[in-house]
């Protein structure tokens, strides 16, 4: 066996009447299993008679929720014992059917098929894809698993989707990517925070205690979004910005700073690099011009700005609204040039940061997963990382391929002649996650040969040939890396039920399968991280001071922590950043109009986020009855001007359509948005896949596609006048 703690092979398939995991005795604290701000949970057996595998309750201890949970965490145990859950393996047959199977029979399978489609096409016709939801374990033996154990550099995952501008963003000004390089608790004491496409009381809603306390020591928070969300409603202003004008808004900001003498031109001259040309084009940015692009007043901008300069500590947070676009990158760097130019990086209370999503969207990010990156946040084209890798893999440097398709390219070219032909899927559900779902939905059917690990039959599960049951987080143990980049143990409270195993096992039990087994034996997910501390020392996210033992004591430990003897870094760039001359560097980017515009045909610009209830795909909310309760179907939020414009009244049945597909959903007549704008949610599949609809353009840089601004057309009957197919479509992560 390749990792001690597997249970064995068994030779019958397991049906939804097989073992179940058994009854816990003990308490556990552990961290949420959603979203990226990791708030501490407290299992605990259940009661006498209760059919729960565990009950959850807030950690009093934990510091970063303080005790609150938002109705997610609170029905976090629901799924580990759902009647739906995946229990044993499933194979297609020869009559085109799922069927249960024994492990033996799937990873034989898997093995014969890797082999033929490898024998045919080479080893880079295997393609991997990964996710943000993957313990820091997962994520970095993914990466490992595609280079080694199958030879191919065709790795990416559904973080490509999510953080990736502000990645592209940060590593060019500052020389690192941390969400927030400073802790939460600055936010509380931060003097002006401005916040540009975040609605963290619906995505994150104990994160919004930092905020309330921030507005109780007479702090400003000012939101930057199209809708008046309910955290625009907590500030103290809102700039309703028309979608994909975020660059010209910061711009502005800056330019009026810069005329009004509001910098701090201590700090640039002595901190930074590139000042000169961030003055020259900015310069063109003036309140009547930035009005007319973004639709936020002249005066309104005059006050913000004044705000900013006046401030005796300012953070500017960007989230998935800028970045989430073909510019996206451009609009993280011009929202980083603002807070360069107002001295705040480094300082405490203030300072650049970029609000991460998924559940380890961190940690995800850091380990090996992206197609262009090893271990420790290093760069695949490196000959000296390349080299480390090797020595800690055993193999020699030109073994390990270099980068591959980022996600989106990798998805539209599956099964054609320049794509792979077989692809692996773990923790993500692709055919609704990526935009243009139509298109991906038909590439993925295209393979030769798909492996799906999930907790349930997702979307993307059901075009799966093989199908394995993935444990969920309660039942492993692993570490995540939260938004302030603080590593914290999530150890494991119960046995998974079933015939149900771990992706760090099923990866190992494939590799072996392979022939390539040598290099992935480990005694369980400690082992594991042992060799991710390894693999991640001296470089920019460095975990090597990080051990199992430090994180059971201590309330997590904020990288980079080179030694073990080292307190961990919560706060970055206090005395320089990590640039080849040790200062930050200023970018001059320009507004650019999004990649598609409106028109006569669609003259409305869909936006798309998230809501409380749901999360991500759905493929786990949707399950929950109380979650489904709120929110059970999607709802297009409009303008009453632009409802009435179009015969549609609040709760009627619509569809909204662009020039790729359309989508089912019930209108929301609200004046919270935008009369040029519609927002929808991305959590539902089917003929509510709202990313039939989005934009595939994809940023030059980042390779982000145009989730946040793309053409469209509302009407109130369900109807597809352009002639493009509706596709069975799910979601976008566990």
């Amino acid at each position: 066996m390749t990792v001690i703690d597997m249970p064995p092979l068994t030779t019958a398939p397991v049906t939804a009447t097989g073992p179940q995991p058994e009854l816990v005795t003990t308490r556990t604290k552990t961290s949420c299993p959603y979203c990226a701000l990791q708030c501490g949970l407290v299992l605990d057996p259940p009661a006498r008679g209760s059919d729960e595998v565990l009950t959850v309750a807030p950690d009093p201890g934990a510091s970063v929720n303080r005790g609150t949970l938002c109705i997610k965490g609170w029905t976090s145990t629901a799924l580990l014992n759902h009647p739906d859950r995946l229990l044993g393996p499933m194979v297609r047959t020869a009559a085109g059917e799922l069927e249960p199977a024994t492990w033996v029979e799937a990873l034989d399978r898997i093995t014969t098929e890797v082999q033929a489609v490898q024998s045919k096409y080479g080893p880079g016709s295997i393609a991997v894809f990964g996710s943000g939801a993957l313990t820091n374990e997962k994520a970095y033996l993914l990466g490992k698993f595609a280079r080694i154990g199958l030879r191919t550099p065709n790795i990416d995952y559904n973080g490509r989707f999510c953080m990736s501008s502000a990645a592209v963003a940060s590593q060019r000004a500052l020389g690192i990517d941390r969400g927030l390089p400073f802790p939460l608790d600055d936010i509380q004491n931060a003097d002006v925070i401005l916040m540009a496409g975040a609605n963290v009381a619906e995505t994150m809603p104990p994160l919004m205690q930092y905020f309330t306390a921030q507005k109780r020591n007479r702090g400003r928070l000012i939101v930057i979004d199209p809708r008046r969300t309910p955290t625009a409603r907590l500030g103290f202003m809102h700039l309703p910005v028309r979608p994909g004008t975020d660059a010209a808004l910061a711009n502005g900001l800056l330019h009026i700073l810069i005329r009004d003498g509001l910098v701090d031109e201590t700090f640039i001259a002595g901190r930074t690099d590139g000042f000169e040309a961030i003055r020259a084009l900015t310069a063109s940015y003036f309140p009547e011009r930035v009005e007319r692009i973004t639709g936020v007043r002249q005066s309104t901008l005059l006050r913000v700005a004044q705000m900013l300069g006046f401030a005796k500590s300012v953070m500017i947070l960007t989230a998935r609204g800028p970045e989430q676009q073909s510019h996206g990158v451009d609009n993280s760097s011009a929202y980083i040039n603002l807070a360069l130019a107002l001295g705040a990086p480094g300082k405490p209370n203030s300072g650049y940061g970029s609000i991460t999503g998924q559940g380890n969207g961190q940690g995800g990010r850091e380990h090996g997963q992206k197609t262009d990156q090893l271990p420790g946040y290093r760069s695949i084209n490196d000959p000296i990382a390349r080299q480390h890798m090797a020595d800690v893999w055993g193999v020699e440097e030109q073994e390990i391929p270099g980068p591959g398709l980022p996600a989106y390219e990798l998805l539209e070219t599956l099964g054609t002649d320049d794509g792979a032909r077989a692809m692996f899927v773990f923790g993500a559900n692709p055919v609704v996650s990526a935009p243009n779902t139509g298109l991906v939905a038909e590439r993925i059917s295209d393979l030769d040969f798909l492996v799906v690990s999930d907790f349930f039959m997702s979307e993307t599960a059901k075009l799966a040939d093989v199908v394995l049951p993935a444990a969920q987080w309660a039942e492993e143990d692993g570490t995540v890396t939260n938004l302030e980049g603080r590593v914290i143990l999530r150890p494991r409270a119960t046995d998974p039920p079933g015939d149900v195993r771990t992706d760090l096992q099923i990866m190992c039990e494939i590799a072996d399968g392979l022939g390539r087994g040598r290099y992935f034996r480990y005694d369980g997910s400690e082992d594991v991280f042992e060799e991710l501390r390894r693999a991640s020392a001296g470089g920019t996210a460095d975990y090597s001071g990080i051990t199992y033992e430090r994180l059971k004591t201590e309330s997590g430990v904020y990288w980079p922590c080179p030694g073990k003897g080292h307190p961990g870094t919560p706060r970055l760039f206090a005395d320089s950043f990590p640039t080849d001359t040790g200062r930050a560097r200023f970018q001059p980017v320009a507004h650019w109009t999004p990649a598609e515009e409106t028109d006569e045909a669609f003259p409305l610009i869909l936006t798309t986020g998230r809501v409380l209830a749901q999360y991500q795909s759905g493929t786990q909310t949707r399950r929950v009855e109380k979650l489904n309760g709120m929110m059970g179907t999607p709802e297009a939020e409009i303008h009453p001007d632009t409802a009435a414009e179009n015969g549609i009244s609040d709760r009627d049945d619509v569809v909204l359509i662009s020039r790729r597909g359309s989508a089912r959903m019930t209108a929301k007549v609200s004046k919270a948005i935008r009369k040029d704008t519609v927002f929808a949610p991305f959590h539902w599949g089917g003929d509510r896949a709202i990313n039939a609809l989005t934009n595939p353009a994809l940023d030059p840089l980042s390779r982000m596609p145009e989730f946040k601004a793309c053409a469209v057309r509302i009407a109130r009957n369900y109807e597809d006048p352009i002639g493009t197919g509706q596709n069975d479509a799910g979601s976008a992560s566990r």
